[in-house]
């Protein structure tokens, strides 16, 4: 498939964003200035750039309580977005949603979730009223292996199947639920084997390769706007840091660890843009330093903003 540079540099330039996004949220968390859980998609970022890459506004996502690379890849806003985890008024959700509860229904946003898994069946309902609607658009469900042994993965996938519904579930595969290895909570070593359940097509990619994700993305994205129902992509990934931030990640195999980071998704499309000369070593540190600038700038944006009143404690939250 014929990628241009143009979109090969933005998939370079989100997966920097989200990188240089989380690894700052690592320090802010470290320092105190962060309330709260945050679960960090460092080694993941191709998953979220090369899928969300296939999408417009009209598109919808779901996400989960390691969300913030889907929400960047997306389309969400820095600077609010920073907000929301220093728990500010001027964040996405008022500072009462926090690092795992972040949305944006205009940019097809439908949240990020704390509940593992409960994103599956908000994404499917997403798809269907897509195509009750006729309105062209695709409901894309991010989740992670441990999501695809609940309940609401095998009821999800059933639905979309039987209504064909245009939905794409793409499950993050990196090898852990919290501390349990893949290999402890499943008999199979693929879980894109579970689509044939379900009657629709299941893959399993590189997870690290954000042209593999792109390519696989558009194909199903494809298939669900023509009407030909849903698909299942594995990505096969690995989170660098722990489960979440403060998790020493014990439970993980040193040398496994150290292979992993070697196949890092953005030094990997680093290499292979300069060794096809698609840019060079100045342009990639001109990327950097720009994106190190939006993350920056974002961080101040949160800091200067105010906390919530004591006054919209309830607002919001309850319906009446």
């Amino acid at each position: 498939m014929e990628i241009t540079k143009e979109k090969l540099l933005s998939f370079y330039e989100t997966m920097l964003t989200i990188r240089y996004f989380e690894e700052k949220a690592v320090e802010l968390f470290a320092a105190g200035q962060i309330p709260g859980f945050v679960h960090l998609y460092i080694g993941e970022e191709a998953v979220a750039t090369g899928a969300c890459a296939n999408l417009t506004d009209k598109d919808y996502i779901t996400s989960t309580h390691r969300g913030h690379g889907h929400l960047i890849a997306k389309g969400g806003k820095l600077d609010l977005m920073m907000a929301e985890l220093f728990g500010k008024a001027s964040g996405y959700c008022k500072g009462k949603g926090g690092s795992m509860h972040i949305a944006d229904v205009n940019l097809g946003i439908l949240g990020a979730n704390g509940i593992v898994g409960a994103g599956q069946p908000i994404a499917t309902g997403a798809a269907f009223a897509c195509k009750y609607k006729k309105t062209d658009a695709v409901s894309v469900c991010f989740f992670g292996d441990g999501a695809s042994n609940r309940g609401t993965f095998h009821e999800s996938l059933n639905m979309a199947s039987i209504f064909k519904l245009p939905a794409v579930y793409i499950c993050e595969n990196n090898m852990y639920g919290i501390s349990n290895n893949q290999k402890n909570h499943m008999n199979i070593n693929d879980i894109s084997d579970r689509a044939a359940a379900y009657g629709m097509p299941g893959m399993t990619i590189d997870g690290n390769d954000v042209i593999a994700v792109y390519e696989a993305v558009k194909e199903a994205v494809k298939r669900a706007r023509k009407g030909d129902g849903p698909s299942l992509i594995e990505c096969k990934t690995w989170r660098h840091r722990g489960h979440f931030e403060g998790d020493p990640g014990v439970y993980k195999d040193p040398k496994e660890q150290e292979t992993w980071v070697k196949k890092d998704p953005i030094i990997k499309l680093e290499e292979k843009l300069l060794e096809h000369k698609v840019v060079t070593k100045e342009e990639i540190a001109h990327l950097q330093e720009e994106a190190h600038g939006k993350i920056e700038a974002a961080v101040e944006f949160a800091k200067n903003s105010k906390d919530p009143s004591l006054d919209e404690l309830l607002t919001d939250v309850y319906a009446g």
